[in-house]
């Protein structure tokens, strides 16, 4: 099945698609890479998303409108990789659509919330879409989060030691395989970083890591900022930018002298560091196979190599590209979603059950035509 996957992370920067042919083969999920593209928002719609997330108050005027518009920009991206990665056809697509809230109530995840209108997807390209993934884990009980969590799980427990992967995105999240796997988000990523460095610079982030790797690391400021309790919360356990956001890091300056720029930057660079390290020692990590836009941020990569004492590697090295590694995630969930299988680890995710995630808008000739009894794969091999 030819299956194209959609993804936009909580650092709204940009929609990227990677398509892939995916089969079960016995007791093997067997993923071909076909390749990615990825689109930058364009410029009034990602204002207008960084205007609508919190803490900023919104409208469901606004709610409605971006739904259109994240849908509509969803849909150029799907017609363009049906075309030019898929040769003109795809069997099937696979939108994570745009995070706009996790709404988490004392460690328990109530809801959560992704606009970009699948129907938009659907109408541009003629082909089924299965959208709205989280929101089934959360109903059986779970965090929703992180989802990429069943892939990490089946590509590396053939894996020596206690394999960790690890996603820098927004928000980092890690899933450590052994006996029961365990996944969570570690804390901030690019968000705070992101951030910080839009508001003094204007600049969207910290290209190269050079801010982070001329400043010097406020530690007083680092303890107040490692204060939060989520990092002491035991897994399962998401977050968001709900936050860890600007209001966060505000809180933690209160009372202390101005910090220069390039100070603040590489702080807030060392506290996802630091917080990812935590978490990678608290679980006995012994190899961390990292992916997300951080893993170019060279001043995160080399703390976070300084924090551990364990080989640090992308994803890449190991055959699956970095870039795409989580637009290939959807679509594996999405090619599970039409078999009728569970896409989800409850162990990962503090779900009861594991479920078949998401809705399915259907295309003109309605769903994916499915042969044969599908069993739950074992494995993912990446060919």
């Amino acid at each position: 099945m030819r299956v194209i996957g959609l993804m936009s992370g909580t650092s709204y920067d940009a929609i990227d698609a990677a398509a892939a042919d995916l089969r079960l083969d016995g007791d093997q999920l067997v993923l071909t890479p076909l390749g990615m593209l990825s689109q930058p928002y364009p410029d009034e719609l990602r204002a207008a998303i960084a205007a609508a997330l919190p803490p900023a108050p919104t409208s469901m005027e606004q709610v409605c409108r971006l739904d259109t518009g994240i849908g509509q920009a969803f849909a150029g991206v799907a017609r363009q990789a049906v075309e030019q990665l898929c040769g003109g056809y795809a069997d099937l697509i696979v939108s994570h659509g745009q995070t706009m809230f996790h709404w988490v109530d004392g460690g328990a995840v109530r809801g959560t919330l992704q606009l970009g209108q699948p129907a938009w997807i659907a109408e541009a390209t003629g082909v089924p879409v299965v959208s709205d993934l989280r929101a089934r884990d959360v109903a059986a009980g779970g965090q929703g989060a992180p989802l990429v969590s069943i892939i990490d799980v089946l590509w590396l427990r053939g894996r020596p030691g206690v394999p960790v992967a690890l996603n820098l995105g927004g928000i980092a999240n890690i899933t450590v395989v052994r006996g029961e796997p365990v996944a969570f988000d570690t804390g901030p990523a690019n968000a705070l970083i992101d951030a910080v460095v839009q508001e003094l610079t204007g600049r969207p982030f910290d290209a190269d890591g050079v801010l982070a790797a001329r400043g010097q690391v406020q530690l007083e400021l680092l303890d107040r900022l490692l204060a939060e309790p989520y990092y002491e919360r035991p897994a399962p356990k998401s977050s968001g930018k709900e936050l860890f956001n600007l209001a966060y890091v505000a809180q933690a300056l209160e009372g202390l002298p101005v910090i220069p720029a390039a100070d603040l930057v590489a702080t807030v660079t060392t506290l996802t560091a630091r917080t990812v390290a935590d978490a990678v020692r608290r679980y006995g990590g012994t190899e961390v196979v990292a992916s997300g836009g951080g893993i170019r941020n060279p001043a995160l990569m080399q703390l976070l190599a300084d924090e551990l004492a364990i080989p640090v590697r992308t994803t890449d090295e190991l055959g699956l590209p970095s870039a795409a590694k989580e637009a290939y995630a959807f679509a594996v969930l999405g090619f599970l979603t039409v078999h009728g299988l569970g896409g989800t680890v409850p162990s990962c995710t503090g779900a009861g059950h594991s479920s078949v995630l998401g809705s399915v808008t259907p295309g003109p000739s309605g769903l994916p035509t499915i042969s044969g009894e599908a069993r739950p794969p074992l494995g993912l091999f990446v060919e």
